[in-house]
């Protein structure tokens, strides 16, 4: 189809009469042709190229152009029959280029003639692209397009493009290169070779070094024609070459020959960087092709290596560098189609890994940008290759994997087809031999209205109802997928018996997203053509009489279809069907009456039985038909013809991987041809109420693990838990076994043997962090009716008092303290860490069971809390015990230790029969049912019919809901009841032989080891002898005793007995026996006035104390009969000393049996008196034991049998899943079931405890009692030998004693003073951490390398510079070094071949307007025009034609057209004058240095530098991957107007890409460890500004602090946006490599960074001085420099004072001659350097001897002889007097003890200044006894603070 234009009436008319379709002629002034696009859809329809005729005239001669218009549509694409008509307003617009040179065509001819002969011509030049220049006689031109979709740049064959190819000859093995130039200037041209419709290869230069051809046709000789294009955004030219290209030798087809080939190829292309995976693509199609051709079996395995070798080699390149194009992805498909052509070559793992790769290049055609009809073609193209190569392997492949990855593959090409597509276009199809795609684009209401099929008989056709509305958004499109595979995909599951066309259809929305279509009221019809070939058998009945015939039914799920035709119509009759026998009218298995209802004969002679009229039978059938007929007829004369059909509609069940029938029917238009499918539902069809789970068939387990080498996730995974299991079963059983001894009670050391009231203790340490103390803790217990004596809780055989641990000890006493009222708790702050938070404590009255709770919840320690070691609690109430702190956590910590079953692993109570082995099998069984459950219901599609439940942000669909609910069915009931069986099973007792054995032992043990008891005599020392002072020291207990049960006021006997002491035992005893009786006297008083009110409980308390009395004068009676009367003064004494205690036993007896008849062996509260006290068995006390749990000890094998049944089968199970679930899908279920474990773990349950403690803590309200009754008691006490002495002599003399104020204050004050030393230390060590990890990160940041990169760059193009160039050096310089050190020996790298140019360079200058200053009046004759120097304002920003001729409105991007920085992606920039711009006039130089060169002349025979050029910037970038850094360049040509260049380079490397190696991990671990320091001290600033408020900003370490914070923050800000700007320059240039790359920005974000980090080091060493301040001579020097402060800053004004004003003389009296003095700041620096001796005495007396000796000579005598030597003496002054006046500091203490403790530690003696003080002599604070006071005299307010009042 040909269009013209023409500018000559004549040759218009001409072309009327040859009937060709003239433009309209173009307006006034106008640019632009304009082409209806009524003629562009038409030339579509006609696939037709429009090729359009340009004739003008140039000095009255014609000349002609021709362009071409490609609007031909694929043979893949039909043309829409929907297709909205087009207006005559919409129309395609085109424009030809600025006025090209044009070749006439010869000026003898006329214009007539020479019209028709450039017609022909043109025509020619058009369909012969390889016509020789002298019959083309074209232009070249660029063609600009408003229309993408319908327009492209013009291609024209002319001289202008010109290529090479060699060799000339060669075969398809053999590389060849070509090479193209062009006649005119190509910027950033890309240059493309195709032929015969294949593209082969594109490159940005027009240099192909390696190139691989297929083979030429046989008819021309083996002659190979290529199509070599070069093209930009605007301009392409093409041009055809030719060379001959034969088969390869028959030595280089062998294997061997063609493995030697490959390899030489692929080392080829990777020595030249040219390995690609397009670049090796059509020499492996020819490779593969030769492979493919033989048949020879002896090579077979030498060709699958082969296979197996280029494969990988391709699939390592695709994964290192994607296509970017879809000719590249052509290219690579069909070399890999070619590869997998044959499967007996192919192993299972090369076959799933070519089947990813389709997927891979499906994936890179997707994420391509479509923009153009063409890339649309080429998308196709790509897409019908990829297509192609499925099937191949589709169709001898039976693997899962497999099939997913090409089933993933043919959607993603769905996909891509897709996006390329409008509305109503028209449907995509694309036919390969084993598979059909068809895609399509449409409005919903159009679904319904024709069939959905490739309009091909042989492929399945899907017919749709009506469907719903609500369906589909409104207003939105629906993308119809439908995919047809000769062979079935899922062949890998045996079932189903699918045999013939499988067809799927889908409908998606535009982003992908499923549309379901399920449950329809009515079904839609699906067309499956059956098999070819298949045979049919059909029967003619005679119906004269009874008919049969034989009809087999292959399968129990077939569909039986009867079609029937009768001879005459209507014909009445019966159908009967019987299985394996002849029916009957009354045993058959199903019966009709023919003909049916329908419309049509084919619907009522045909009869269908489903599987279920069938009865599930399979096999021989046999059909009787019997005519119905009138009365009297015995026959008919009718024939009837059968034809029997069996099949079946299925689909496949994604959820199940199985073949199903559910809602799916076969339909009576079905034949022998098609097969008629009705279903409701085009996607999976189940229940949505029971979830079905995903099924595995156990049957299959040899199968399953004969895949463990390719998925061994799953069963790794597994046996990695079991094995850890018995890892920590092992740890658990020692644990068990350490928590048996924590579980016994402790009966405590201090206890008096006389004493049998006992008590049990119960102190539970608190959880925080640190509550365990080593300190020595001693309990009191204050009642109402006295205190108990001070006990030390201890046990040597057990730690106490751990973090969370419940302790139990036994006390006693003498007898009832009465109702508890308070308990003191103190310790005496010894040991490692003597702190200790005491939780509660839970006093129990063994006698009564009567139990005190004392919620205590306080520190006892010197530097937490209260600050206090001794503590005084009450006794809590009821309401206490019930407020909601104590319940909530109470209830939280027994739910964490007891009943979490994770966390009681580790924190379980040890008196729990809950044993941790048990804990870590039930934890171990939960989590394989748990997993198990898991994968069950994992990957299963949610029913898209669901309704979702909106619970605010929390949603879940029915289905979750239901998952959740089988899930919890499934796993919980069986673990709870294993949980139950362990927690609810008794010990296992020993049998009564047992019992009797060890009854035996003991007392066997008794006679041989005297032990020890609590009964009175037990004391008695071993000799079997007493002394006189043990009796005094008995004598002393009964004083102690009467003094504790007096309630009068007689006066306490304040005498002292002691050993040694001379004391006449008679009056002792006449003194004690006087005080019984008056005790008892005023006892006796009291009950009688208080008689009526006495209780029978006060009279058993007053027995007890008696009787306490009586037992001890016992003891005193034994001891007295084994003394020898001679140690007594005289035998009188001794007899009446036995006399005296006689009586008072006598005494006491009476006393007992008046008051309360007692029995006197026999004491009341003795009834739980421990078995040993009286049998004297062993040490260990026992209560009577209780039976704990309902079920019997063997129930315990009950509960192992199920842990070792659950976790096996579990196990087993979860393993078959992860089998059959394949690799990726594993991994896929094995991290996010870890995932949601932990979040179960750390989250959910410990949520779950917290809300039920709350729960109960705000309405149960019920305190857990504390079970007790199984605790066995352990005495603590030593050895036989002096146990009884000791034991005897405790008491008398040693009482415990809180420490004393004193010793509290100064223990405070050591504290104090080693949290500071400790603290000063911490502060040191992490700063020095800190520091290091700054120095690392700021290191690491920088390369040493980098110098000398930018010194080799700068030299490179600064040689032979000279220091001021004109417009003509430039130019030389330009095309000598600049071009020489640019493109240097190997292409892409400059200089050496070290640095790879990182796209393209560009040359860039600044200009200013012209007339851009004033001239003075006096010179405006002489002068014609005045150009400034560069600023701002004056800049020159316009657009120029070519030479500066005149300015324009609009340009495209050319050298004469200014752009801005946001345009060059560039940044101001300093030179050594001024501040530029980023923008300015920009040529880019090109990829070579052919390219650089005509730009270069071209720019300069068209003057592009003149005057008005004031900077001129060469810039480009460069990657040096021996170092790893990328160094950007800008060389700076400037000038002030003056008419000269000065040379400046500006050269910035930086590391864009982490090191690889040990050293990037490094540095990232600084990194992150770095920013959380930063984290720390910004929440210890945060504390301080908390603390102080506006007073932390006076403090100046503080705002240095702060400033570190803020500037470390904000060079993360910068590391952040340079990354940021890195990646996204980067990702500029790999899509657009032939253009210049800017990392302008990320260089500035680099010198920030750069700039940050060094500030951030400087700030952080002068921290330094801060840490150093412990140092006296550090300290003095600060608080000198502090002293002097004011002084400092009047001397330092002076000093800036006296710089500037010589600094201002000098630069106004040198600023024009000395280039040091040139600016203000020039000449401030030159003075401060004169200060430190650098000064250029040469040049300034040279100038001016005079002025500059005295300008400078006064400068050195004022400033440096006055000024600076009064401003260091005024330091030396303040230190002087800071050195009189110093007061040492706090700290020093501090650092004298910090040193004093490090000593110690290695071992070192420390002298402190101090030594000389005399030490404290008060000792230690440990725990001291008083041995100088009696009980009786230790009487204290506390003792009595809760007393009842007598009132």
């Amino acid at each position: 189809m040909t269009m013209f234009i023409s500018s000559q009436k004549e040759t218009r008319d001409c072309y009327n009469d040859a009937n060709q379709i003239p433009l309209v002629e173009k307006q006034d002034y106008a640019t632009e042709y304009i082409i209806k696009k009524k003629y562009i859809k038409e030339a579509s329809q006609r696939h037709k190229n429009i090729t359009v005729v340009f004739i003008y005239s140039v000095n009255e001669e014609l000349l002609y152009k021709t362009y071409i218009i490609w609007v031909a549509t694929s043979a893949y694409v039909p043309d829409p029959s929907s297709d909205p008509g087009t207006t005559e307003a919409n129309m395609s617009t085109w424009s030809p280029a600025a006025t090209p040179t044009a070749t006439h065509s010869g000026a003898t001819h006329s214009a007539a003639t020479q019209s028709a002969a450039t017609h022909s011509a043109a025509t020619h030049s058009a369909a012969t692209p390889s016509a020789s220049p002298a019959a083309t006689p074209t232009t070249m031109a660029a063609l600009s397009s408003h229309s993408a979709s319908t327009l492209r740049p013009t291609t024209e064959v002319s001289e202008s493009l010109s290529c090479t190819i060699s060799p000339s000859t060669g075969t398809v093995l053999d590389p060849f290169s070509i090479i193209c130039t062009s006649a005119q200037l190509c910027s950033n041209c890309q240059y493309c070779f195709q032929a015969e419709g294949k593209y082969l290869l594109c490159s940005k230069t027009g240099e192909v070094r390696v190139l691989y051809l297929p083979v030429g046709g046989s008819s021309t000789e083996n002659k190979f024609v290529i199509t070599a294009t070069a093209k930009n955004s605007s301009y392409e030219v093409s041009t055809t070459l030719t060379a001959q290209v034969l088969d390869a030798a028959a030595d280089l087809c062998s294997v061997d020959g063609l493995d030697s080939v490959v390899l030489k190829a692929v080392d080829k292309l990777e020595s030249e960087g040219l390995l690609s995976a397009v670049s090796i693509g059509e020499l492996f199609n020819s490779v593969a092709e030769k492979l493919n051709s033989k048949t020879d079996g002896s090579e077979k395995e030498a060709r699958q290596e082969l296979r197996q070798k280029m494969l990988d080699l391709m699939i390592g390149l695709v994964n290192e560098s994607p296509t970017q194009t879809p000719e590249e992805t052509q290219v690579v498909a069909r070399g890999l189609t070619s590869l997998i052509q044959k499967d007996d070559e192919l192993s299972l793992s090369a076959q799933i890994n070519a089947a990813t790769l389709f997927a891979n290049l499906s994936l890179s055609v997707l994420d391509m940008n479509v923009s153009t009809a063409e890339d649309k073609d080429n998308v196709i193209i790509a897409a019908s290759i990829i297509v192609e190569g499925v099937g191949v392997i589709l169709e001898y492949s039976s693997n899962k994997n497999i099939s997913d990855a090409l089933l993933a593959a043919l959607s993603i090409i769905q996909s891509t087809l897709l996006k390329t597509m409008t509305v109503n276009e028209g449907p995509i199809i694309i036919q390969q031999p084993h598979i059909s795609l068809f895609v399509n684009r449409v409005k919903p209401e159009s679904l319904h209205k024709e069939s959905i099929s490739a309009n091909l008989s042989s492929q399945p056709t899907f017919s749709l109802p009506q469907l719903p509305s609500d369906m589909f958004l409104s207003d939105e499109p629906v993308d119809v997928r439908m995919l047809s595979l000769d062979k079935n995909p899922f062949s890998w599951n045996e079932k189903g018996n699918i045999s013939g066309l499988i067809g799927g259809l889908s409908f998606t929305r535009e982003d992908g997203s499923g549309i379901p279509v399920e449950n329809l009221s009515e079904d839609i019809e699906i067309l499956l053509p059956r098999p070819a070939g298949e045979q049919v058998n059909t029967s003619v009945l005679d119906l004269g009489n009874y008919s049969t015939t034989a009809i087999d039914v292959p399968s129990a799920d077939s569909t039986l279809l009867l079609k029937m035709v009768p001879s005459v119509d209507p014909l009445p009759f019966k159908l009967f069907l019987g299985y394996m026998d002849y029916p009957t009218d009354t045993n058959y298995v199903a019966m009709t009456e023919m003909p049916l209802p329908g419309s049509t004969q084919e619907e009522r002679y045909t009869w269908l039985l489903s599987p279920t009229n069938l009865k599930g039978n399979a096999g021989l059938h046999y059909l009787v038909v019997r005519p119905i007929v009138g009365p009297g007829v015995k026959s008919i004369n009718a024939t009837l013809s059968i034809t029997p059909i069996t099949s079946s509609c299925k689909f496949w069940n994604e959820t199940l991987l199985d073949w199903k029938d559910s809602g799916c029917r076969v339909g009576v238009k079905t034949t022998h041809l098609v097969t008629q499918c009705l279903c409701n539902h085009l996607t999976f069809f189940g229940s949505s109420f029971f979830v079905t789970p995903n099924l595995v068939d156990p049957s299959r387990t040899a199968e399953l693990f004969a895949t463990f080498a390719e998925n061994p996730v799953v069963v790794c995974f597994v046996g990695a838990l079991f094995v850890t299991y018995l890892l920590v079963v092992v740890w658990a059983r020692r644990k068990d076994i350490k928590d048996t001894v924590k579980v016994k009670g402790t009966v405590l050391e201090d206890n008096d043997p006389m004493d049998n009231y006992r008590y049990l203790l119960c102190v539970c340490t608190g959880h925080r962090i640190g509550a365990s103390t080593s300190s020595q803790v001693v309990v009191t217990l204050l009642g109402a009716d006295g205190n108990s004596k001070p006990h030390h809780l201890s046990d040597p055989k057990k730690p106490v008092f751990e973090r969370g641990a419940v302790d139990l000890f036994l006390l006693t006493t003498p007898s009832s303290l009465g109702e508890l009222q308070g308990i003191r708790l103190w310790h005496n702050n010894s040991g490692n860490h003597p702190a200790w938070f005491v939780g509660n404590v839970l006093v129990q009255d063994l006698q009564t069971e009567q139990k005190w709770y004392f919620l205590c919840n306080s520190w006892l320690a010197i530097d937490m809390g209260d600050c206090c070691l001794d503590k005084l609690f009450p006794v809590s109430t009821e309401m206490d015990l019930k407020k909601f702190s104590n319940l909530f956590f109470m209830k939280t910590a027994k739910d964490f230790s007891d009943g979490h079953l994770w966390f009681s692993v580790i924190s379980r109570p040890p008196s729990s029969n809950f044993t941790c082995v048990q804990r870590v099998s039930c934890c171990f069984s939960l989590l394989l049912c748990t997993m198990l459950t898991s994968i069950m219901f994992y990957g299963i599609p949610t029913d898209p019919s669901d309704q979702v439940m909106d619970l605010g942000h929390f949603e879940f669909t029915w289905q979750q809901f239901m998952v959740g609910v089988q899930s919890s069915l499934i796993m919980f009931p069986i673990n709870i009841l294993i949980v139950s069986v362990f927690r609810n099973t008794r010990p296992r007792e020993s049998s009564c032989c047992q019992r009797k054995t060890k009854t035996a032992s003991r007392r066997q043990q008794k006679s041989s080891v005297q032990t020890t008891s609590l009964q009175p005599g037990t004391t008695i020392s071993s000799t079997g002898s007493s002394t006189l002072d043990t009796i005094i020291k008995d004598i002393s207990r009964i004083l102690q005793s009467l003094s504790e049960t007096t309630k009068c006021n007689i006066p306490s006997i304040k005498s002292e007995f002691g050993s040694g002491k001379e004391t006449d035992i008679n009056a002792v005893l006449a003194e004690v026996e006087e005080f019984l009786k008056q005790n008892t006297k005023c006892s006796n008083d009291t009950q009688t006035k208080t008689q009526c009110q006495l209780s029978a409980e006060g009279i058993e308390k007053k027995s007890n104390k008696t009787q306490h009395l009586y037992r001890q004068m016992c003891q005193l009676e034994k001891e007295l009969s084994l003394m020898d009367p001679s140690s007594f003064p005289s035998p009188v004494s001794f007899d009446k000393a036995q006399k005296q205690i006689q009586g008072m036993k006598s005494y006491l007896e009476d006393q007992l049996f008046t008051s309360s008849h007692l029995d006197l062996d026999e004491p009341k509260h003795e009834k739980f008196v421990p078995e040993h006290a009286t049998s004297n068995d062993d040490d260990v006390l026992k209560k009577k034991p209780q039976r704990r749990g309902f079920l019997p000890w063997w129930f315990i094998f009950v509960g192992w049998l199920l842990v070792i049944g659950t976790s096996f089968v579990s196990g087993y199970f979860t393993m078959l899943y992860g089998l059959k679930f394949g690799k990726e899908r594993s991994i896929s279920w094995l991290v996010s079931m870890i995932v949601s474990f932990f979040q179960s773990l750390l989250f959910i349950q410990p949520l779950k405890v917290v809300c039920l403690a709350v729960f109960f803590a705000l309405v149960i309200k019920r305190v857990d009692e504390e079970d007790f009754q199984n605790v066995a008691f352990e005495r603590s006490g030593r050895k036989s030998g002096d146990q009884n002495k000791k034991q005897t002599s405790q008491w008398d003399y040693h009482l415990y004693e809180p420490p004393p104020p004193a010793d509290i204050e100064r223990m405070k004050r050591n504290k104090i003073m080693e949290q500071k030393a400790f603290a000063l230390l911490n502060e040191i060590l992490i700063y020095m951490g800190f520091m290091w990890m700054l120095l690392l990160v700021a290191y690491g940041q920088r390369d040493p390398n980098a110098f000398l990169l930018k010194q080799h760059i700068k030299n490179s193009f600064s040689e032979d510079v000279p220091d001021s160039m004109t417009l003509q050096d430039v130019f030389t310089w330009a095309n000598t070094t600049l071009l020489q050190n640019l493109f240097g020996e190997y292409p892409g790298f400059i200089t050496d071949g070290n640095s790879k140019l990182v796209g393209n360079a560009r040359v860039r200058q600044l200009r200013v307007e012209q007339n851009s200053c004033q001239i003075a009046s006096l010179m405006l004759g002489l002068v014609p025009d005045c150009e400034a120097p560069y600023s701002w304002e004056v800049e020159d920003t316009g657009s120029y034609e070519a030479g500066w001729n005149h300015s324009v409105k609009e340009s495209a991007s050319s050298p004469w057209t200014y752009q801005t920085e946001a345009e060059l992606r560039s940044l101001p920039f300093w030179g050594r004058l001024v501040l530029y711009r980023g923008g300015g006039f920009v040529a880019e130089l090109g990829p070579d240095i052919q390219n650089a060169s005509s730009t270069l002349e071209y720019l300069f025979h068209n003057k592009w530098l003149d005057k008005y050029t004031r900077a001129i910037f060469v810039e480009f970038t460069v990657y040096n991957a021996n170092v790893n850094l990328f160094c950007i360049v800008t060389l700076l040509m400037e000038t002030s107007a003056v008419g000269t260049f000065q040379f400046y380079s500006d050269l910035q490397a930086v590391r864009l890409y982490p090191s690889t190696g040990g050293l990037y991990f490094f540095v990232m671990a600084s990194e992150i460890i770095y920013l959380l320091f930063i984290l720390y001290y910004m929440f210890k600033q945060a504390k301080l500004l908390k603390q102080h408020r506006w007073l932390y900003f006076k403090n100046k370490w503080n705002l240095l602090e702060l400033s570190i914070i803020l500037l470390s923050w904000s060079a993360t800000a910068v590391f952040i946006q340079r990354t940021l700007l890195g990646n996204r320059d980067m990702k500029f240039y790999q899509t657009h490599k032939d253009q210049f790359a800017s990392f302008r920005e990320t260089a500035a974000a680099d010198s920030v960074l750069q700039y940050l980090v060094a500030f951030l080091v400087l700030l952080s060493t002068v921290k330094l001085w801060h840490l150093l301040r412990l140092n006296p001579k550090m300290n003095l020097i600060t608080a000198a420099l502090h002293r002097a402060w004011n002084d400092i800053s009047s001397f330092l004004l002076i000093i800036v004072i006296t710089l500037v004003a010589y600094s201002v003389a000098s630069n106004v009296i040198y600023g024009w001659e000395i280039s040091s003095y040139k600016t203000f700041l020039d000449s401030l620096l030159t003075i401060i350097s004169l200060q430190i001796g650098i000064f250029n005495y040469d040049q300034v007396l040279d100038s001016h001897p005079v002025l500059g000796g005295l300008l400078f000579g006064s400068c050195i005598v004022f400033m440096t002889f006055v000024v600076l030597n009064l401003f260091i003496s005024v330091i030396l002054v303040s230190l002087n007097l800071e050195q009189m006046h110093h007061k040492p500091s706090e700290e020093e203490e501090i650092v004298d003890l910090l040193l004093n403790k490090l000593c110690n530690l290695f071992g070192i003696r420390y002298k402190s200044e101090k030594d000389a003080v005399e030490p404290d002599g008060e000792g230690s604070s440990n725990l001291t006894l008083n041995n100088n006071r009696n009980i009786l005299t230790n009487t204290s307010v506390e003792d009595n603070i809760y007393q009842k009042s007598d009132n």
